[in-house]
């Protein structure tokens, strides 16, 4: 069983032991496997990893949308002292969107294509509010316009397929923010838009916990956004966490390769640039393949005997690791050398 996290002060999130498998012709099939992590009030958790290492399977765990009838999830999802996968129906739809608040990753399939921008911000209002059509239009516009997006009383009326990337990601973000939840999950919120348009909306996310006091989960596997405006980093591989601390300790001093590697793939900001960039050899596991022990160690530069067993979480100062490089009977590995030259580290 993974080591516990320590939870944050006011914690207003607390996953434990969540797993996520699906049955299937070929048995059951794990995605996520006994993963715990916590949310402080006012905190921004950032969930990163490759495509396929569960990030998004957590978060709609957490959101209770995972609908499929042959899906067994187990563990528990504290949100202010209630087991989320203990309520009812009509429960969890009185909490989503009021109390916890989703941005999906495509904003183009996640909204209706045949109601306008408006109507979808102030279904949500009404909802949960209970004020009047009229009230209601008036606070999507508000919202709207501050989110930036130009002329927002005709942005209002305008369908999804009408606006860029860009304004659409917006109007997702102001759907999210119209009953000033205290959990805000953005799901990839900066993927596919361009730097700016990125910058803009990783600055209305650290407006949400400035303005509204609210938490929030961003999942991404853009280091560079991590660094932005994370409190904490949890690292996700192969439907694990290996590892999770504070975003300076994680970033600056990484303890566990497959880290190590995200953060090789970043261009240097100063100094010499590499001809080409590294990176990880190989792909993630298929949840139906993979390997026996650490799920990392087929491409891992660090490997030894005892990768063929499966790593707990160690403490590894203010870090949580699941490598056995990290293990307090081990002598620490220089983290400087392997990020200059990690075929000399290992």
């Amino acid at each position: 069983m993974p080591a516990e996290p320590s939870a944050p002060a006011e914690t207003l999130l607390d996953v434990r032991n969540l797993s996520v498998s699906f049955r299937s012709e070929k048995g059951v099939i794990r995605i996520i496997e006994d993963i715990s992590f916590s949310v402080g009030a006012r905190e921004i958790l950032s969930i990163v990893g490759e495509s396929g290492s569960g990030k998004s399977i957590t978060s709609l765990a957490v959101m209770r949308l995972i609908t499929d009838p042959n899906a067994i999830i187990e563990g528990s999802i504290i949100y202010k002292g209630r087991d989320l996968l203990k309520l009812d129906p009509r429960e969890m739809r009185d909490l989503r969107g009021r109390d916890i608040a989703m941005i999906f990753q495509d904003p183009m399939t996640a909204m209706t294509p045949v109601y306008t921008i408006g109507w979808q911000i102030e279904e949500q209002i009404r909802a949960h509010q209970k004020l009047s059509r009229r009230a209601a239009r008036a606070r999507a516009v508000e919202l709207l316009g501050e989110m930036g997006i130009p002329a927002p009383a005709r942005a209002a009326t305008r369908y999804p397929h009408q606006l860029s990337g860009g304004m659409r990601q917006r109007a997702m973000i102001a759907m999210a923010l119209s009953c000033n939840p205290s959990l805000l999950i953005a799901d990839e919120p900066t993927t596919a838009l361009d730097v700016t348009v990125q910058a803009q909306i990783l600055e209305l996310i650290q407006r949400l916990r400035r303005d509204f006091g609210s938490s929030v989960i961003l999942i991404t596997h853009d280091m560079g956004v991590v660094g932005t405006i994370s409190d904490r980093v949890m690292v996700m591989y192969a439907g694990t966490v290996v590892e999770r601390g504070p975003k300076p300790m994680v970033l600056a001093q990484p303890s566990h390769p497959y880290t190590l590697g995200l953060l090789r793939s970043i261009p240097p900001m100063h100094g010499e640039r590499p001809f080409r960039l590294p990176s990880i050899p190989g792909s993630p596991p298929a949840p139906t393949a993979r390997p026996a022990g650490c799920p990392f160690q087929p491409r891992c530069d660090f490997r030894f005997e005892p990768c063929g067993n499966r790593p707990p979480l160690f403490r590894h100062g203010a870090q949580e690791v699941a490598c056995f490089l990290a293990a307090d009977h081990l002598p620490d590995w220089d983290h400087e050398r392997a990020i200059r030259a990690p075929e000399a580290a290992a």
